[in-house]
């Protein structure tokens, strides 16, 4: 543990406590700290005096520090010495400027330059009518307790009176250029034992937010039981992430306001980049994070975009970590490749023959796609697909290879099971269309000189071949069968869907019996079809009862209705 005792310092620092009731935070300005500089400094220590039924006064005097830095936030009988332990999470990849500034920025800390800490009791001074406090920078190091070699761990000694009280948040301030990502901070050496003060959170620097951080002890209180000793902090905590509602966001913040969606458009650059504003009355639409950023030039009403490479402003705890943010760009890539895969394979594929059993879609991620060796004259006049294949192959890569799913590498036909197929079903939009089935027969609303007649093909008998002893009234008493009916959205469109080259649609209904193991399953299927110009007196029903095997013939209408469910989302 380095243990150089460093020179005072002239660094003004506040008060623990101030005369007007509540804690004195660290607003002023910043004091010069680009760099560690030794200097001369002298602590203010506030001293409670009483006598009798005299009233109580408050003397200041100039000490010196004590050797661990701390000052007392009131006289008592004696004191004790605590320790915090604060834990912190470096990058896990970063470049080699980052880490000699992060050696630095280790030594800063070592010497106790870095970080301060200003400990608040749940306890209230009788003079200042606040919380009780003491504090000290972080200083020295020591031993790591695992084998993470990107966590880190500090200590700062404190000296609090016998009277002290129970602690109930801590103030954090960092000195440094730069944020850090705090994970916890466990004091030591109370009669109660550690105190855990659980973070997960960035500690934003001093130059971006004179203001110290709140953080508070593992210990959940309604507003009428908080301890008056941190009343004042809850209250600004819960000020700071509210925001007023005027100023554009930084990202350093943590903010959670709400605004519409009048970011879509860049009129600005052109008129028919206009976009009206979403989340109004007249256009209803979940809000979006607000920014505060500038309203454009040309339309007031609408707010100045953010492009790439800047990013967009979300409170700072919610953006993605390092490791989430690559998965997110990886999978994001993969999802853009996903919607390219027909014109990469057709271009790049040294075979131009289509999928023609299931052997060949596994060997799509067992083996990849074989790519050509020269880049074909497709790929260079298709500035998207250029780009992708630049992003993800190198020189000596030549497959396109997808991961396997995580259903696949369980069980390999997981996906044409009927239980698998109902929680897939209940995995996307459907939550929202799927309704109980309350009453036979299932009827169509078309307009019947149109789409035919409106009886489903889905019958009382039928259903009750499926529900093995129980009665086809009991089930719907029971509120045991559930319909997913997308016949109607989908029937006056799907003569438009199937024009389109290698397509077949239908329009689907699906019944599902809710069994009493508590699973979900699919019982019935129904595919329709319009009226053509072959077939123009009804429309064309496939039907069929699902099978209990698990690749039972009712497995070509699973595959029929997934795409159904895709259109209706984009319908």
């Amino acid at each position: 543990m380095l243990t150089a005792q460093l020179k005072p310092t002239s660094l003004r620092r506040p008060e623990p406590i101030s005369g007007s009731g509540k804690h004195q935070r660290l607003t002023g300005k910043a004091a010069s700290f680009s760099g560690f500089r030794p200097c001369r400094r002298a602590a203010v220590i506030r001293a409670v005096i009483s006598s009798g039924d005299s009233k109580t006064g408050v003397e200041t005097a100039e000490k010196g520090v004590e050797s661990n830095g701390s000052l007392v936030s009131s006289s008592g009988s004696g004191s004790i010495s605590v320790r915090a332990v604060i834990t912190i999470r470096k990058k896990m990849k970063e470049r080699l400027s980052e880490k000699i500034e992060d050696q630095w920025e280790s030594f800063i800390n070592g010497i106790g330059r870095g970080i301060l800490i200003q400990l608040i009791s749940e306890d209230i001074d009788p003079v200042t009518k606040s919380g009780k406090s003491v504090e000290s920078f972080v200083r020295g190091w020591l031993p790591k307790l695992s084998n993470n070699p990107h966590v880190v761990e500090y200590g700062a000694d404190l000296t609090v009176p016998q009277d002290f009280g129970q602690p109930g948040a801590i103030l954090v301030t960092n000195f440094h250029d730069k944020e850090f990502f705090m994970m916890e901070v466990v004091v030591h050496g109370f009669s109660q034992g550690p105190i855990f003060f659980w973070a997960d959170t960035w500690i934003h620097s001093r130059k971006d937010n004179p203001e110290s951080r709140i953080i508070f002890k593992n210990q959940a209180y309604l507003p009428s039981q908080t301890p008056p000793g941190i009343k004042d902090l809850r209250r600004e905590d819960l000020l700071s992430l509210r925001g007023n509602r005027k100023e554009e966001r930084k990202l350093h913040e943590r903010v959670y306001n709400y605004d519409v969606y009048n970011d879509l458009g860049n009129p600005d650059k052109s008129e028919e980049l206009a976009r009206p504003v979403v989340g109004t009355d007249e256009r209803p639409y979940p809000r979006r994070c607000r920014t505060g950023r500038p309203p454009t030039l040309t339309d007031p009403y609408s707010e100045t975009r953010v492009e790439k490479p800047h990013p967009v402003y979300v409170p700072r705890d919610e953006t993605f970590e390092e490791i989430k943010q690559n998965t997110f760009s990886a999978g994001r890539l993969k999802a853009l490749l996903h919607n390219l895969i027909p014109l990469i394979v057709t271009t790049l594929s040294s075979s131009d023959v289509p999928f023609t059993n299931f052997s060949d879609i596994d060997k799509l991620y067992n083996d990849g796609v074989l790519l050509k060796e020269e880049e074909p004259k497709e790929a260079k006049q298709n500035k998207i697909l250029a780009t992708v294949m630049n992003q993800m192959f190198t020189v000596g890569d030549k497959l396109l290879k997808y991961d396997l799913p995580a259903i696949i590498k369980r069980d390999r036909f997981a996906w044409l099971r009927d239980n698998e197929f109902a929680r897939q079903t209940l995995a996307g939009v459907n939550p929202v269309n799927i309704e109980l089935l309350k009453e036979l027969p299932i009827l169509s609303k078309l307009d019947p000189e149109v789409y035919g007649p409106p009886e489903s093909a889905i019958t009382r008998e039928l259903i009750a071949r499926e529900l093995h002893g129980i009665s086809v009234e009991e089930a719907i008493k029971e509120k045991k069968l559930f319909i997913l009916d997308y016949h109607d959205l989908l029937l006056p469109f799907i003569e438009k869907m199937n024009a389109l080259p290698d397509r077949k649609a239908y329009a689907s209904r699906t019944v599902f019996y809710y069994s009493e193991t508590g699973v979900l399953r699919p019982i019935v299927i129904e595919l329709s079809l319009p009226p053509t110009s072959f077939l123009q007196e009804t429309s064309t029903f496939l039907l069929m009862g699902m099978m209990p095997q698990p690749t039972g013939s009712g497995s070509w209408q699973k595959l029929m209705f997934a795409p159904m469910m895709q259109a209706s989302i984009n319908s």
